[in-house]
């Protein structure tokens, strides 16, 4: 896939989250967080039904097999803007998915260059049977940290849109989001698209596109 390829880019965001706006704590007085009044009562669960749960979560379905299907080894024509309205700088990558675990998650590898050195990453994505959302984990070479995001899969537009936040280096104890998504166009094409603070304005705008085809 991918994966979205996760972001790899998370070299981005090192200047990119500077301007990031919005805290806790801004929210707390704006009231946007709101604190649960009352705990919902315990309901008991016997030992069948758990057993049932279990098993029911950890089987791979419809999403997992479609996760399947991107396996293979996929080039990236990539596309970063540094600020909004500013010309793309272009780069050709390389990622390699591949299925582990029994079909529950797809682990994808990265290589290309980012400013003008080499970039490696690696991601792992999941879809939760729980909460019927994709999960995807990435980390890289430029960074020491794990960039995490969630988000649903819309089946009419045959697209994942991924939510998330991660640490602002510029702004200690701070942290900025990011939204991505990943269409697939057919089975050979996908689209990935990457929205976060401009370092400028602080407003969202488009830093990365990556077209990926797989190779035959």
């Amino acid at each position: 896939m991918k994966k979205i390829l996760i972001a790899a880019f998370a070299g981005l965001f090192i200047v990119a989250c500077s301007n990031e706006k919005k805290s806790d704590d801004s929210k707390a007085k704006s009231g946007e967080i709101k604190t649960e009044e009352k705990n919902e009562a315990w309901v008991p669960v016997d030992s069948a039904t758990m057993m049932k749960n279990m098993m029911d979560y950890g089987t791979p379905g419809p999403m997992h097999q479609m996760m399947a299907s991107w396996d293979g080894t996929w080039t990236g024509d990539m596309s970063m803007w540094d600020y909004d309205g500013t010309a793309p700088r272009k780069e050709i990558t390389s990622s390699v998915n591949k299925t582990i675990m029994g079909g529950k998650y797809q682990q994808t590898n990265f290589s290309g260059n980012m400013m003008g050195m080499p970039f490696e990453g690696m991601s792992i994505m999941g879809y939760d049977n729980a909460s019927k959302k994709f999960n995807s984990s990435w980390f890289d070479n430029f960074s020491s940290g794990i960039m995490n995001m969630s988000g649903n899969w819309d089946e009419a537009t045959k697209t994942i849109t991924l939510e998330g936040t991660m640490p602002d280096i510029n702004r200690p104890e701070k942290e900025c989001s990011f939204k991505e998504t990943f269409k697939i166009v057919d089975a050979d094409n996908q689209v990935m698209e990457m929205w976060g603070p401009d370092p400028k304005t602080g407003k969202q705008y488009k830093m990365m596109e990556i077209k990926m085809t797989r190779k035959k």
